[in-house]
């Protein structure tokens, strides 16, 4: 997809915040620092549309980016960061439930991992979440310029082990610094809109 128009439209946190043009939304999960700014800006071709700290957990609402005025990205907050309260993180926890169960925009989840790693217990919540509720999940598992090629094979197995993950689902190695991967996010995700 060649994007010519980007934006933000609004930061969320209920329901009636939400954009009404009626606009399909593919909503970008993952744990806080797994790179979902990153991606976003990759995908887009914009250096910062999508703010990218080097402090995890800065995303606190449901920001709405408006692509070719034709669907949003919705990034979420990240999950995992142990530096928010317990109450905060429960805050987060209802918004995102309220979101993915009653969001009739949505389209389908990118859920985010990063390829170094075996995926989180919270990772494994976030993809049986979806699937519980019938969402569409495309996994794309970040950092891949991060590792030698040797690794990549074994640590996609990992991943795809790890999530128990549906042969239905598409699994995508990306990389936010060489833009590997991007071409087929894209052709995937078009399939939603």
């Amino acid at each position: 997809m060649k994007v010519t128009k980007s934006d933000i439209t609004i930061s969320a946190v209920a329901p009636k915040q939400y954009p009404s043009e009626g606009l399909p939304e593919i909503a970008l999960a993952g744990r806080s620092n797994v790179g979902k700014s990153s991606f976003i800006n990759k995908l887009i071709n914009r250096k910062a549309l999508a703010r990218t700290s080097s402090k995890p957990g800065k995303t606190q609402t449901l920001n709405f980016y408006i692509i070719n005025e034709a669907f949003h990205f919705v990034d979420v907050p990240g999950y995992g960061y142990a530096k928010v309260s317990k109450t905060e993180r429960e805050a987060w926890g209802r918004m995102l439930e309220t979101y993915f169960t009653q969001r009739e925009n949505l389209k389908a989840a990118v859920l985010l991992v990063d390829l170094r790693h075996q995926p989180t217990a919270d990772d494994i919540r976030m993809y049986e979440f979806l699937k519980h509720h019938n969402i569409p999940v495309i996994v794309v598992a970040t950092k891949l310029d991060k590792l030698k090629k040797a690794q990549v094979a074994k640590n996609v197995k990992l991943v795809k082990q790890t999530l128990n993950l549906d042969p239905n689902d598409q699994l995508i190695p990306f990389s936010a610094e060489t833009a590997q991967g991007k071409e087929e996010a894209w052709r995937v995700l078009e399939s939603y809109l």
